[in-house]
């Protein structure tokens, strides 16, 4: 288990980015303004903990002083939520209609975790109608930087 801080409550306020893939993660934090990483939807149930906690720990030792928090989407998948938590995630998305649902609420109050039902808006670097951007292009750059300095939606 990679072993990091618990997310400071600015952090999970932050303006939420989707990030789906390293490249995505460090574009998002370059700015050094607070953000929360979000996967990508379902992530957590394709892809997985451990790839993304390996992806997360990657991106916040490239940039130490940026506040952020993550935030594994596992869908409605109880199996999925329950093996980020074992895997140390933090901030984990398991929706509201998730069959035992409470069993991943009681393991995530024993653990610190905090559970989300709903994904918070997002600019989301991955989306087909942006085409083929570059992360770290000046057009990406001007998006991120943009959307970092909205205001975020209240989560949960």
């Amino acid at each position: 288990m990679i072993s990091v801080p618990p997310p400071s409550a600015a952090a999970l306020r932050a303006p939420a980015i989707v990030v789906h893939g390293l490249d995505h993660a460090l574009a998002a934090l370059a700015p050094g303004r607070a953000v929360l990483l979000l996967s990508g939807v379902a992530a957590g149930c394709f892809a997985g903990a451990p790839w993304w906690r390996a992806l997360i720990a990657r991106a916040r030792a490239a940039y130490p002083g940026t506040e952020m928090a993550d935030l594994l989407d596992c869908a409605d998948s109880p199996a999925a939520a329950l093996a980020a938590l074992r895997a140390g995630q933090l901030a984990i998305g398991l929706g509201e209609g998730s069959p035992a649902r409470w069993r991943v609420v009681a393991a995530a109050a024993e653990s610190g975790a905090v559970l989300f039902a709903r994904r918070p808006p997002a600019l989301d670097l991955g989306l087909a109608d942006r085409g083929a951007l570059d992360p770290f292009s000046p057009r990406a750059a001007r998006l991120i930087a943009a959307w970092l300095m909205t205001e975020p939606a209240p989560l949960r």
